[in-house]
């Protein structure tokens, strides 16, 4: 988030940015499209980053209307259309995040929780974008800063959408971290790492630890140890409020290595302190879609809600729990 805001000229009613993965075809394909069917429709203008302008250039109807925008944007900013996967729509919030734009994803990845729309609803997020038929939820985000020693210099700072992860440099040693919950003492962890996730992350790197699924309208904090050789290593949901440390005690000899979303790092020197608390702002999601997240949940990860029990062949008029199950097909 570096670098201060560019105020883009008001010479249109409404700008709209547009995010791509360049490198994917189908992200440029998409885009492109976009682009050519909002440009100049009820004074709409978009606004790419160079490599965005470049890559949509040859496949427009109208590349002289593309708009380059090289910096954060200001509050002016309408909306940002995002073509790609989380990934995309983590580096798109880097410059939306400040300027408290909303940012609507296209998902053109995996999973993509972050994202709004499939491709094959692209006619529906023309149409909205136009209408402007959408809503805006708000999305809890972490401030972090690294201190050269507990209490002392703040000597490297970020923010995180989904975690924050203090993990090992080394992969044949673990690490000795002492974890405190507002200046209280929790526990002590040799351990792989240590994750701070919002309630938008639980559904990515905490998810993978065996941590639990929050709703992302949730205000709070998620604290997930990486395989510490410890008793007690449970996951913690802590109260929006509570400030997080994690110390790099003093007498091990290896490092660690502080990230945000996977995308910003830092080395972690023994002896320093990193502290996770809430970002004062907020992420923007545009939506959609009113439907709520455990139907998103089912679909994203295909959930069986059909069951596996009633698959198997059963007696007819059998009753299981005061029941009566159906007949098999053809009975």
């Amino acid at each position: 988030m570096s670098g201060p805001p560019v105020r883009v000229a008001s010479v249109t009613t409404r700008n709209i940015a547009i995010a791509l993965h360049v490198l994917r075809p189908d992200a440029v394909a998409a885009a492109a499209e976009f682009a050519d069917e909002v440009s100049g429709r009820d004074g709409i203008a978009c606004w790419l980053r160079p490599e965005g302008v470049e890559a949509l250039a040859p496949l427009v109807r109208r590349p002289g209307e593309l708009r380059t925008i090289a910096s954060p944007v200001s509050h002016e900013l309408e909306l940002v259309v995002v073509f790609g996967g989380d990934g995309t729509i983590l580096r798109a919030a880097e410059w939306a995040l400040p300027a408290q734009v909303p940012v609507l994803g296209v998902n053109l990845g995996h999973v993509g929780f972050l994202a709004e729309l499939e491709p094959s609803q692209l006619d529906e997020l023309i149409d909205r974008v136009l209408a402007r038929r959408y809503r805006v939820e708000e999305r809890l985000c972490l401030h972090v800063e690294l201190r050269d020693s507990p209490g002392g210099e703040v000597v490297w700072s970020s923010y995180a959408i989904n975690e924050v992860s203090l993990e090992k440099a080394a992969r044949e040693r673990m690490i000795e971290v002492l974890v405190q919950i507002d200046g209280h003492p929790l526990q002590r962890w040799g351990t792989d790492g240590v994750l701070v996730s919002t309630p938008t992350g639980s559904t990515a790197y905490a998810f993978s630890a065996q941590g639990p699924v929050m709703w992302p309208d949730l205000d709070a904090l998620l604290v997930v140890p990486l395989l510490a050789h410890a008793l007690f290593a449970r996951p913690l949901v802590l109260s929006p409020t509570s400030v997080v440390s994690i110390e790099m005690l003093r007498g091990q000899s290896t490092s660690g290595v502080l990230c945000c979303d996977g995308r910003r790092s830092v080395d972690v020197a023994v002896g320093s302190e990193v502290v996770v608390r809430r970002l004062r702002q907020n992420l923007r999601i545009a939506r959609l879609d009113a439907s709520p997240f455990v139907e998103r949940l089912v679909r994203k990860f295909q959930l069986p809600v059909q069951g596996w029990r009633l698959d198997h062949p059963i007696d007819v008029g059998r009753e299981i729990q005061g029941q009566k199950l159906p007949p098999e097909p053809g009975v």
